[in-house]
């Protein structure tokens, strides 16, 4: 199901509808039985979706030989973005992902507010 879902998402990106198949490469659709969900990040992006959703599904049906197969499409709009506001909030939260950047500071003798 997955490698037909991306052959029909590079198909549209070769036909110039590079708006679709970035929607429908965002993340991996999770096959329950015969419906797959996809998860998108806002409504607009449902109704981009929901407009290109029959020729997905016919496409889907007919290299996979089942024409049971439903699209259930979930709005996960809870997606927080976490910035850094200043040169020590980034420094920090390199520090979190490698404590080994605080020796790499010391070493070259590195000044977080030059």
């Amino acid at each position: 199901m997955l490698l037909q879902w991306n052959n029909y998402a590079k198909r549209l990106g070769d036909k110039g509808f590079k708006i679709m198949e970035s929607l429908l490469l965002i993340n991996d659709p999770v096959l329950n039985g015969t419906t797959i969900s996809i998860e998108l990040p806002n409504e607009g992006s449902k109704l981009d979706f929901e407009k290109e959703m029959n020729g997905l599904l016919g496409h889907l049906r007919g290299h996979l030989h089942n024409h049971n197969i439903t699209i259930d499409i979930i709005v996960n709009e809870n997606v927080a973005i976490k910035k850094a506001l200043n040169d020590q909030d980034r420094y920090n939260r390199l520090h979190e992902i490698n404590p080994n950047i605080d020796l790499l500071r010391t070493t070259f003798g590195l000044d977080i507010n030059a």
